[in-house]
């Protein structure tokens, strides 16, 4: 079975309000058997222009997220799970995000 990568971009705009969606998605995350590979940390751009999430602007990259699934239907049914619907709504207005799901090598 491949493994699947959700990789996740964040522009956080109200990092008190997103510290409650980061323990819901975290509990989330280990209720549906993925790991966290990168949570955050420093980035360094190396090349290009790295694109913000729609509607939001700052001098640095972005926070970025990758979480390792056994299988691209184990990251969906993360996604899809009513543990992870709530984190989403606590994220409202908290942050911008954008992420997808890739298959592994």
């Amino acid at each position: 079975m491949t493994r699947a990568y959700v990789i996740a971009q964040a522009a956080v705009t109200n990092p008190e309000q997103y510290e409650g969606y980061k323990a819901l998605a975290g509990a989330a995350v280990a209720k549906y058997g993925g790991k966290y590979i990168v949570r955050g940390g420093a980035t360094h751009l190396l090349e290009g222009d790295w694109a913000h999430p729609k509607g939001t602007s700052c001098g640095a990259p972005p926070r970025l997220v990758i979480l390792e699934f056994a299988s691209i239907e184990q990251a969906r049914r993360f996604y899809d799970s009513p543990e992870y619907q709530a984190a989403r709504q606590q994220r409202q207005g908290a942050a911008q995000m954008n992420m997808l799901v890739v298959e592994g090598l």
